[in-house]
């Protein structure tokens, strides 16, 4: 969903409500939990209220994360240096970020209804949509070197090529919501259907499969390319799935009740990590042990975006704590 929307009471309440039943479910082990003193804090000095929301690396080896609450870009180094650019308005919403083909970075600006790029010197371009109301949210680079992304508000799932091109295509399933979207090992793209309660699948020619979680709910979230398919978060359930190429479901509960899980993305170990808004930072691995990371104060801070970044660490964005935070990645 959008960054913004995760503010509101509103927000707060649907979360609480997501249920569903699983296909199968996995046995693990008692969560593992690790100290504080692994989790390092930058706070955005650039901007105050930034609302950091997604963030990827950049092909200068820097972190680049969308200023959701401000209009702008940021950029941060290892070190902490935080740089940001304006993108047309205050009030354009940027969601989420990705590196493109182009060695710029491209990202969706959900309240304007605009899919934008800006070059690590920070030179911006700004495309709108063909069909207005669209809102833009998720966006990953796919196998045909284009820019793949959602239309959480309208629908659809788009396509934009490096010269601007856009082609739309209608999600089957109305009012679904499509919220993150990432590149599969099958050639594919996958995406979660927030509202739907669904995963889909696009081919490069827009051909659309829909695979539905155990009830029809789960409210599924992020969505990455990890061990033995596609994994994705379900908030409602307090858990993560992994769906294979076939559409088939495991389900990973997650460790806490007031587990809020988010983004997800591979790490540098080759386990699948994950934000979880309620204040934690989670690895699951191909078997579904969890390890646990406690941001300090973290439900206060809701951590939202995630990559895998320089310092063999994993990098995170705090939406309300205004900062990006990293964890270090253990041999593990």
């Amino acid at each position: 969903m959008p960054a913004n929307a995760l503010r509101g009471p509103k927000a707060r309440r649907l979360a609480a409500a997501w249920a569903g039943a699983p296909l199968a479910v996995a046995v693990v082990c008692a969560p593992a939990r690790a100290g504080a003193e692994t989790v390092t804090e930058y706070p955005v000095t650039t901007t105050a209220a930034a609302a950091p929301a997604g963030i990827t690396g950049g092909p200068d080896g820097a972190l680049w994360f969308a200023e959701h609450g401000a209009g702008r870009i940021g950029r941060m180094t290892a070190d902490g240096t935080v740089t940001d650019f304006p993108t047309s308005g205050p009030d354009t919403g940027p969601a989420e970020i990705v590196q493109g083909p182009d060695r710029a970075l491209w990202f969706t600006e959900t309240t304007a209804g605009l899919i934008g790029r800006v070059t690590p010197s920070g030179r911006l371009t700004e495309f709108p949509l063909p069909t207005a109301g669209g809102g833009p949210a998720g966006i990953a680079l796919g196998p045909d070197r284009a820019l793949w992304f959602t239309e959480v508000t309208g629908n659809r799932i788009g396509r934009i090529t490096a010269a601007g091109r856009v082609t739309e295509y209608p999600v089957p399933t109305a009012d679904c919501a499509p919220h993150s979207i990432a590149a599969g090992g099958d050639g594919a793209l996958w995406f979660t259907e927030l509202g739907g309660g669904k995963v889909g699948r696009i081919t490069a020619a827009g051909r659309i499969t829909e695979f539905p979680l155990p009830g029809g709910a789960g409210f599924p979230g992020g969505i990455v390319a990890g061990p033995g398919g596609m994994w994705f978060t379900a908030s409602g359930e307090h858990a993560a799935y992994r769906v294979d190429y076939t559409g088939h479901l495991t389900r990973f509960p997650l460790p806490g009740a007031d587990s809020l899980p988010g983004s997800i993305t591979r790490g540098p170990d080759g386990h699948v990590w994950y934000a979880d808004q309620a204040g934690r930072i989670g690895r699951i691995t191909a078997t579904g042990t969890v390890t646990t990371f406690p941001v300090p104060d973290g439900a206060e801070k809701v951590p939202l975006g995630l990559t895998a970044g320089p310092g063999r660490a994993m990098w995170f964005t705090e939406l309300l704590g205004n900062a990006v935070g990293r964890v270090r990645v253990g041999a593990g």
